[in-house]
């Protein structure tokens, strides 16, 4: 008899944990990352077998209609880290910790990142900021609670950066990133984002730090590569990034169901027989003699 071989998608998928993306880096084989903020995607996303799920602040643009990702709240976050976690079970559960919720003091830190593990089911954390807010990051960490540093661009200092640019296309720029990342990994991060750094950065601190780079517009060079689920589809209709690949232009498919529906509408197309329930003759007929329905 035939031996049977076994494929990668056919093996039961085991939990995503940190020691099993060190475990990609050493291999060189890539992580993927993807922002999820709602339930059907976070099943879908699993089910595929991405390994990490990120609730980003970003949803809060694009389910809700923030400007920007400074207005988005904490409750609002932890909403759809909730709904996230009800359709993951193998993907690691990653937060990220909105506007001011970790910056005030130690105190402030731990217990908004507790509130995400214990009340909305996250397993690790994602932090925005540099070498200042190690101190911070680190307390986290001690409490039991793993983070991943973002570094780059990071859209809760965007004015302070100067904009949505590239960061690190001078050599001094390039290196205060670099400090950042060691910051962070001193700190005890588990792993790094680069956001739009040039690919030169993302890729020193892929070869030369000891946890894994992952790559959010900042090249191919990353031991993994993250990206904003809305992006890959233009979910969000005021912008789409250039480093974002558009797999598929969503929203013209959904304004023509909308349209076909509100058409059949309309016409009276639909509801159909088909999507009808009917009551049987002779009940019709007792009912019409019970409330004089005789039109």
């Amino acid at each position: 008899m035939a031996e049977t071989k076994v494929t990668e998608q056919a093996k039961p998928r085991k939990k995503v944990t940190i020691p099993y993306l060190m475990e990609k880096k050493a291999r060189k084989e890539p992580i993927t990352m993807l922002a999820v903020y709602d339930y059907p995607t976070s099943i879908i996303a699993d089910r595929i077998g991405l390994d990490v799920l990120c609730t980003s602040d970003t949803g809060g643009m694009v389910l809700f209609g923030h400007d920007s990702t400074e207005t988005v709240s904490y409750e609002e976050v932890l909403f759809m880290t909730q709904a996230m976690a009800r359709g993951s079970k193998y993907g690691l559960r990653m937060t990220d910790m909105p506007y001011m919720s970790y910056h005030v003091s130690e105190e402030q830190a731990i217990r908004n990142a507790a509130r995400f593990v214990s009340e909305g089911r996250a397993e690790v954390m994602k932090c925005e900021g540099n070498k200042h807010h190690a101190k911070l990051i680190g307390a986290i960490v001690r409490a039991g609670i793993p983070v991943m540093g973002h570094i780059g661009i990071t859209p809760m200092r965007v004015a302070q950066l100067g904009g949505f640019s590239a960061q690190g296309k001078t050599a001094e720029r390039a290196k205060e990133l670099i400090e950042d990342a060691y910051a962070m990994v001193d700190a005890g991060c588990f792993s790094i984002l680069c956001e739009v750094t040039t690919s030169e950065v993302c890729q020193y601190l892929a070869e030369m730090l000891p946890v894994p780079v992952v790559s959010l517009g900042a090249g191919s060079k990353a031991d993994g590569v993250h990206i904003i689920t809305s992006d890959l589809f233009r979910w969000y209709d005021r912008h789409t990034p250039r480093h974002s690949k558009v797999y598929m232009e969503i929203f013209p498919v959904i304004q023509k169901v909308l349209e076909d529906y509100r058409d059949d509408v309309l016409n009276r197309r639909y509801p159909g027989p088909e999507h009808t329930v009917f009551m049987k003759e002779e009940e019709l007929k007792r009912l019409r003699d019970m409330v004089n329905w005789h039109k």
